[in-house]
């Protein structure tokens, strides 16, 4: 047979596609952002997540592509925000805890993973932190206890404080747990505490007026996505109305809170982007186990402790890990 008649047989296609398709470029895995905040405010952390893919040898554009989608401070908007996300098909998602139990509710196939994967067994997210057993896994942002420790430092700062303003929004999955320690903590030691609803950012100066109302001698300010993404606003006003307050995260002190006493995100989210990298691979989030920080850290503002006229407290500076001058 002629080279052309059996060309005209094969329908004209080449003798030899799977040399071909060995030397076309693999399409990058696609890797999708769910958040409840809005874009801004996750940059810093989808950063920590690069440097940390980066590490571990991916390349963005060539290895990999970061998607992103947000409810925009929304809770009730996640689950709609999930499902789109989910319908990219992305490799992995990634986000807050939050926004992964949305992502959870929307698929249970498709791999999640965080780097702030807060109260994850009492969410359902994982059967154990030792063996997830499902299709979500990454770092918790907080150990058992520290709601506790936050009361602690707040009797060290004000140590005859009989009321206590608890700060943050109620309707992020791990806020409800951080409130119960904190209020059982307060119960032991006859404080009381004053919890005003906050569900937006809207509610945020009404908050604080209320605890300004109530006579707050100090404030807790809960690990919440919201509260995080917000600090700078809400730094702001607990000191524009001179009342102290104690945070989990860096970041808080970072724009005029306080002090803190917490995980450091950067390295949780950056850690995570060997979880990423590994189901990448072909790891499964099932046999992932939930990684715990391990150690906390403590930093102080100075500037902000003069400003709201709190003597140099010298067991908390002996004890803290940076100090903001």
């Amino acid at each position: 047979m002629r080279r052309r008649d059996l060309l005209a047989l094969l329908g004209g296609t080449t003798l030899f596609p799977l040399a071909v398709d060995a030397q076309s470029p693999s399409k990058p895995a696609l890797i999708g952002w769910l958040g409840s905040s809005s874009p801004p405010y996750a940059v810093r952390y989808q950063n920590y997540l690069r440097e940390g893919l980066r590490e571990n040898g991916e390349i963005e554009g060539q290895t990999f592509t970061l998607i992103g989608r947000f409810a925009e401070f929304r809770q009730e908007r996640l689950p709609a925000v999930a499902e789109e996300l989910v319908a990219l098909n992305p490799a992995v998602i990634v986000g807050p805890v939050d926004a992964v139990v949305a992502a959870r509710k929307a698929t249970s196939t498709i791999p999640i993973v965080s780097g702030a994967l807060a109260d994850a067994e009492h969410l359902g997210l994982v059967q154990s932190y030792p063996h997830p057993g499902g299709n979500v896994t990454g770092i918790t942002p907080y150990v058992d206890g520290l709601p506790g420790k936050q009361m602690e430092l707040a009797r060290e700062l004000v140590p005859n404080a009989r009321k206590i303003g608890l700060f943050g929004n109620l309707n992020d999955p791990k806020a409800p747990p951080q409130r119960d320690e904190v209020q059982a903590a307060a119960q032991k030691l006859g404080i009381t505490v004053i919890v005003p609803q906050v569900s937006g950012p809207e509610d945020l100066p009404a908050a604080v007026a209320a605890f300004a109302d109530d006579h707050a001698d100090i404030v807790i300010v809960l690990q919440t996505t919201m509260m995080l993404n917000l600090r700078k606003e809400i730094g702001a006003l607990l000191n524009a109305n001179h009342l102290p307050a104690v945070y989990g995260y860096r970041e808080h002190i970072e724009e005029g809170g306080l002090i803190s006493y917490g995980v450091d995100l950067a390295w949780s989210w950056r850690r995570l982007g060997t979880y990423v990298h590994k189901i990448l691979q072909g790891a499964k989030p099932a046999d992932l186990p939930v990684e715990f920080p391990s150690r906390l850290q403590l930093v102080i503002n100075l500037k902000t402790a003069k400003e709201l006229g709190i003597e140099k407290p010298r067991s908390l500076l002996a004890r803290a890990d940076e100090v903001i001058e």
